[in-house]
């Protein structure tokens, strides 16, 4: 499955963006799907996640409050909400499907490229 990315841009402290993550090539509608971040200088982080039926989410800490995971299986397509942006949310994002090996564990096993997300103060 491949995996498109979308809707990055250029916001000012506060404002809100929402990205998008389309599947192609076949349906991701049975797997988890998240959205990960990569700052300048800094190692991928975890975002948030939710299950392939959307009902359960996941959020790191960082994050929570703010963002918002949601799909629509119907598109084919994960959403991800991001409400009173912050300079610390500039990264690209990234958004990866997988397979739950546990109750709680996800393996990654597609990624998207990323989309550039910057949040001036």
């Amino acid at each position: 499955v491949q995996l498109q990315a979308s809707g990055g841009g250029l916001v000012q402290a506060g404002g809100s963006l929402r990205l998008s993550c389309v599947a192609s090539g076949r349906t991701f509608s049975n797997n988890a799907v998240g959205w990960f971040r990569q700052a300048p200088g800094k190692e991928r982080e975890f975002v948030a996640s939710v299950s392939w039926n959307g009902g359960s989410t996941t959020y790191a800490d960082s994050v929570k409050g703010r963002f918002t995971i949601s799909r629509d299986r119907a598109k084919n397509t994960v959403y991800l909400q991001m409400k009173s942006l912050r300079p610390e949310d500039t990264a690209v994002y990234y958004c990866a499907a997988g397979d739950y090996v546990d109750s709680v564990r996800i393996s990654w096993k597609y990624w998207g490229q990323g989309t550039l997300v910057t949040v001036s103060s």
